[in-house]
């Protein structure tokens, strides 16, 4: 049967220096081995000799979105008022985990922002480039914005199913049916296009 597994807390004193040596995650102090991490305590010894100390994270830390940082999301419902969003990756990272975002009328875009309608920037489906503008709280959303040239629709489709192309900062078009929609289309930036 395997030891059940450790587990330890930043700063708690594992064993003495006369019972194993220092590893990663680690530091001494006053003739201790302390975890410097939260995680599972590991020790390994080879050839008799004292064993290594170490505390391992059990999975690797999560990259979550920060103020002024780019998000790629997709648009889950929208209302009159705001888009609902789940932040999917940030800059090229993808996440583990999706976030909730909100992207206001209002941040919609930099010019007009009182003649801004939501249905006729985003649908639910649309993939979307952001900037978080506030972290927001247990019960609230990340707040985004889109009122830049190079943020808005990257990809959207039409009622066919087919991905539409932009043909205008407001408008795309469904290549197969021809039909135009409104959206607020993204400059996209020529170091994110894929050859």
């Amino acid at each position: 049967m395997a030891p059940p597994v450790r587990y330890c807390i930043p700063g708690e004193r594992l064993c003495n220096l006369e019972e194993g040596s220092p590893g990663s995650g680690t530091y001494t102090r006053h003739g201790y081995i302390f975890s410097s991490l939260a995680g599972c305590l590991t020790k390994s010894s080879e050839n008799g000799s004292l064993p290594v100390v170490s505390v391992m994270r059990e999975t690797e830390s999560q990259l979550l979105p920060d103020v002024g940082a780019v998000v790629t999301c997709k648009v889950s419902s929208i209302n009159s008022r705001f888009a609902k969003v789940h932040i999917l990756y940030v800059g090229c990272t993808p996440l583990k985990n999706s976030f909730r975002g909100t992207i206001r009328k209002e941040d919609v875009r930099a010019t007009e922002k009182d003649k801004v309608e939501i249905y006729k920037s985003f649908r639910p489906g649309d993939i979307v480039l952001a900037k978080v503008i506030s972290l927001g709280d247990a019960q609230s959303n990340y707040l985004l914005t889109t009122a830049e040239n190079e943020l808005g629709v990257v990809v959207a489709h039409s009622e066919s199913g087919v991905q539409m192309v932009p043909i205008s900062w407001c408008e795309m078009q469904c290549p197969k049916t021809h039909i135009k929609e409104f959206r607020k289309v993204a400059r996209v930036q020529p170091e994110f296009l894929q050859t």
